[in-house]
């Protein structure tokens, strides 16, 4: 059976280096807090203030590196406390979505679109992917057992070669399911 590690992905936010900037002062680098499971990204020390007419919230966490654009991925717990609505999208499929406050310690910036809620999905290393026989965008089922055993559906498959294999799901998934980072899930489809 393919088993895939889980990681549980908390409210965050994506910053271009032209808003970092912005957030944080003219030659601003984001400091690495930890490294995550895929190659070359991390968590950084920083955080920012997400607002809207309706609700805050404080201390959203930065992923680094910059982006080439910003994007917040929060949770649907977090949109009601927000009062918006944004889509189930993968990452970096902005377009047409909510937009938000962003307030750093040196300014702050507005984002005209930019809102997910993450859609569930399993990145895959090209030579895992080609082992297991599956493709770029294929929708997958995955099984995870224990206490409350659920099947997560339409979890996107997300192959490249710079990619380490890792299922992400949010928050509201991961604790209606009793799911911590680092459980598994057994792939069926």
């Amino acid at each position: 059976m393919k088993q895939v590690p889980i990681g549980v992905s908390a409210r965050h936010i994506h910053l271009s280096k032209e808003h970092i900037k912005l957030l944080f002062g003219p030659d601003y680098e984001l400091q690495v807090l930890k490294e995550l499971s895929q190659p070359g990204q991390f968590a950084a020390k920083e955080t920012v203030t997400v607002v809207t007419p309706k609700g805050q919230i404080d201390k959203v966490r930065i992923l680094g590196p910059a982006r080439s654009r910003s994007q917040l991925e929060i949770s649907r717990t977090d949109a009601f406390t927000l009062g918006i609505d944004p889509p189930v999208r993968e990452s970096g499929h902005i377009e047409g979505t909510p937009g938000i406050r962003v307030i750093g310690p040196a300014g702050e910036v507005e984002l005209e679109e930019g809102v997910i809620v993450a859609a569930r999905h399993i990145h895959f290393h090209t030579d895992d992917a080609a082992k297991w026989g599956i493709t770029d965008k294929q929708k997958l089922t995955v099984r995870v057992e224990g206490e409350r055993a659920v099947t997560f559906e339409q979890v996107i498959a997300r192959v490249s070669d710079q990619f380490a294999l890792d299922m992400h799901i949010d928050t509201d998934e991961a604790n209606a399911a009793g799911v911590k980072t680092g459980d598994i899930g057994f792939i069926l489809s």
